[in-house]
């Protein structure tokens, strides 16, 4: 009987996140580190429950990307946890992460935020019942560029991507096992071009294009090389429409999905934008949407 109630003490930890907003932190490699939490409305801590890691942009910082994202909201509709990783910078609310070649303080300082990840995932299982075979990653810009690198780095903790409005910031992936991968991308971004090269932006980053980084991936996963394409119409009249691209038939059954919108710029498909320097958003298109569903389709075998 004793063993018993210690054993509950044990799996029950004292630090246990109930439905709501929570800020963590942690030390990792010498520095000060931390994420917010949204643990859905829904949340029993006694079944394991889907993760989705959220990576905010560059020059940014979590609670940014809460706003930019609306990702709460379909956690709560869909019931998985969302994390917010913080990147680093020398001021608070400006932050990056190293996903390569890009961007910032952070590649500038060798910042190992693939280590970080998977210290913040350690951490989040202390507080959490986490599904460990279903931990995805999306991420903004510099946050999809992150994202790629750990479907690389991190397969093993990672089980798929949904990179929005940034490319892969390596030349290779090299992951352990398949990894699928949904990509959001806008025809008219100008700061991350779709066809690669140098944006409007300050990072001066040469990104690499959105047909190397789905090709790299339909590659590594062993998918079909002749793809099924739908159109996406603009029903909703604000003069955006998309193609989805998808590459199937993969290892494991993996798959690597490009959603391209044309008219859209560097934005969330589904969230409307209050910067018009970063161009047109979409209506037609929910990145939220899609990507929860294309999560469920895909976790780690």
């Amino acid at each position: 009987m004793y063993a018993a109630i210690a054993l509950s003490l044990i799996m029950v930890p004292s630090e246990a996140l109930g439905p709501g907003d929570h800020t963590r932190s942690l030390s990792v490699d010498g520095r000060d580190r931390s994420y917010v939490v949204h643990v859905p409305r829904t949340y029993d801590r006694r079944k394991p429950t889907p993760v989705v890691l959220a990576f905010h942009g560059g020059g940014t910082h979590a609670e940014t990307m809460v706003a930019f994202s609306g990702l709460n909201r379909k956690s709560d509709q869909a019931g998985f946890i969302v994390v917010y990783p913080n990147g680093t910078g020398r001021l608070p609310r400006v932050l990056t992460f190293h996903g390569g070649n890009c961007c910032g303080y952070a590649m500038t300082h060798n910042v190992d935020d693939v280590n970080f990840t998977r210290k913040l995932l350690d951490d989040l299982a202390l507080v959490c019942r986490v599904d460990s075979k279903r931990v995805y990653a999306t991420g903004m810009s510099n946050g999809a560029i992150m994202a790629y690198r750990l479907a690389s780095e991190l397969s093993d903790r990672i089980a798929a991507i949904a990179p929005v409005a940034g490319t892969m910031g390596t030349e290779t992936c090299r992951p352990k096992r398949p990894v699928s991968v949904i990509h959001f991308h806008g025809t008219d971004d100008e700061h991350v071009p779709i066809g690669g090269g140098k944006g409007v932006g300050p990072s001066g980053t040469e990104f690499h294009s959105v047909e190397h980084s789905i090709r790299a991936w339909v590659e590594s996963n062993g998918c079909q090389n002749r793809p099924t394409v739908a159109t996406i119409a603009d029903t909703e009249g604000d003069g955006t429409s998309a193609l989805r691209t998808t590459y199937g038939q993969g290892r494991d059954g993996s798959e690597v999905v490009l959603v391209e919108i044309r008219g859209m710029g560097h934005t969330w498909p589904g969230q409307p934008t209050r910067l018009r320097t970063l161009g047109k958003s979409t209506a037609n298109v929910s990145a939220n949407d899609l990507m929860w569903e294309f999560f469920e389709k895909h976790p780690m075998p």
